[in-house]
């Protein structure tokens, strides 16, 4: 999967965490994902922990230091 493929997974929606990106549009920030990681989770452990994450929304978190521009959706001005 592409990087930018995978960057569509990262969105931005004013109305969720004042507009931080995250993932697919849930309550889980990419900052929270990759702070975890840092701390030294293993994506195997964030999968178990946060059921509703696929191994490419990591990929995603990931990706998106290397290009940090977030698609902005879901929201209406």
């Amino acid at each position: 999967m592409t990087d930018n493929v995978l960057l569509e997974r990262i969105t931005v929606d004013p109305m969720i965490f004042g507009g931080k990106p995250i993932i697919r549009g849930m309550r889980i920030a990419v900052e929270h994902v990759l702070g975890m990681l840092a701390a030294g989770h293993s994506p195997d452990r964030l999968l178990q922990e946060f059921s509703f994450l696929e191994p490419e929304d990591i990929q995603a978190c990931l990706a998106s230091v290397s290009c940090p521009e977030p698609r902005r959706s879901g929201f209406r001005s």
